[in-house]
């Protein structure tokens, strides 16, 4: 696949172009340019169905007049279009209400190093090798197992782009990040039942990827499990949340524990820095500078440098995730979180999910969850689940079609382990999660 990137010195040079636009009209300004090519291929049945390139650019300009703020996009990298596009910002900008809280970060606050974090790693692959991935994928999933009837698709995804950040204040950076995939969805039947599964890989480097026919397999016994799901009558009982899942519980937690949901005041833990939330072997520290780890970066939006901090410290709120803009209406000091976390790692106990279904003894292990029913105003938290009963230690049936229920804060102060099985596909790192009890509404 070739590249078609633009060089990162020709993106600085449009940020900078237009920075100094709009220092001509009296404003200072913050640019971010963006960039990205890839590749998409998904197969069905044999057939190629879906074949994509992906080619994108754009720039976004945010001006400030004053404490007035106007924001403007192209995708044209002309002179012209981008000096048209500032003053496109500059016209919001005037017509504007004054916001106190408007403005560029503090400058010394702005990355002055670019650590190595060896995030470009594009895949030099063409369609057709990459379909013949996808139907190794397919096959494998397809003749897994005889209770497999279709496979939905099978995919494979290239993608590179480049960031850059410029602001008036003379800061200007630039990173290019790669990030492929290999995916399966699979539907099994048995009975007249029917179940859906997926299985996934991605990473920075094509090859750290699982094998194709690895995913396939792992998409297809993972659906096949499901078959012969049934009900469970209403109770209160332990509940483990595989790892997938354990990162939306902390993901949740970043939600709440977030500027913009702090100072709208829509938030459970506002004011909570310093409080116990979780029990004291839990601990979450944020490593933005892990090599080839998927949420690793050298800055934020806003230029801000990325560091080394925990969260949770032995179960101890050590701070909040703040943008610019968040910090100055709490009156506190950005923490390098606009446009999101970057790797939180969350401690654990040295258990394995085998080790943590024995540690429960018996209650519900949670494999999909359903519905976005969770109010962090309260903390309460209730969704759509399905997954599988334990007995004594082990995996007894598949269930589906209940809602497990309780309150954020109750779940967390109330975890009984972390797992090792880390979870690295995203920008949360978590093991499974034994919580010592929920409400499970069935029959």
């Amino acid at each position: 696949m070739q590249d078609s990137l633009i060089p990162d010195q020709t993106a600085l040079d449009v940020a900078a172009h237009a920075i100094g636009v709009a220092k001509r009209a009296g404003c200072t300004a913050a640019v971010s340019v963006n960039a990205g090519n890839g590749l998409s291929i998904g197969v069905r049945s044999g057939e190629v169905e879906t074949l994509e390139y992906h080619r994108d650019k754009s720039l976004a300009v945010t001006v400030y007049h004053g404490r007035r703020k106007g924001t403007a996009t192209t995708t044209d990298f002309a002179p012209a279009a981008v000096a048209e596009t500032v003053a496109a910002a500059a016209r919001i900008a005037a017509d504007a209400e004054p916001d106190e809280y408007a403005g560029l970060v503090d400058a010394a606050l702005l990355a002055r190093e670019f650590p190595a974090l060896d995030l470009d790693h594009p895949w030099d692959i063409e369609p057709e090798a990459a379909i013949a991935l996808a139907l190794e994928c397919e096959a494998a999933a397809r003749d897994a197992h005889r209770e497999v009837s279709q496979v939905d698709e099978a995919a494979v995804s290239s993608y590179r782009g480049l960031h850059a950040y410029a602001d008036s204040q003379g800061f200007g950076g630039v990173y290019r990040a790669s990030r492929h995939g290999i995916s399966c969805t699979v539907v099994g039947s048995r009975d007249g039942a029917m179940q859906r599964g997926y299985w996934f890989t991605t990473a920075r480097r094509a090859t750290d990827l699982e094998a194709p026919d690895a995913v396939g397999r792992r998409a297809a016994e993972r659906t096949v499990a499901k078959l012969g799901a049934r009900k469970l009558k209403t109770r209160k009982a332990p509940v483990v949340f595989e790892n997938r899942l354990a990162t939306g519980l902390i993901g949740n937690l970043v939600s709440a524990v977030s500027g913009p949901n702090l100072y709208r005041e829509a938030s459970f833990l506002r004011d909570s820095i310093g409080q116990q939330l979780f029990p004291g072997f839990i601990s979450i520290d944020e490593q933005p500078h892990l090599p080839r780890a998927l949420g690793s970066a050298p800055f934020d939006a806003e230029g801000v440098a990325t560091r080394q901090r925990l969260l949770v410290d032995r179960g101890v709120l050590a701070g909040y995730v703040l943008d610019g803009y968040s910090a100055r209406r709490l009156a506190m000091t950005p923490t390098g979180h606009a446009g999101g976390i970057h790797n939180l790692i969350v401690s654990d106990q040295g258990l394995d999910l085998d080790g943590l279904l024995r540690q429960m003894g018996t209650g519900l292990l949670v494999t999909d969850l359903m519905g976005f029913g969770v109010n962090l105003l309260t903390g309460d938290y209730s969704r759509g689940a399905a997954g599988f009963w334990v007995e004594g230690g082990a995996i007894s049936h598949p269930v589906e079609e209940i809602t497990i229920a309780g309150n954020l804060r109750d779940m967390f102060r109330n975890l009984v382990a972390a797992g090792r099985d880390l979870e690295r596909r995203g920008s949360i790192q978590c093991g499974s999660l034994l919580l010592d009890e929920m409400t499970i509404a069935g029959d």
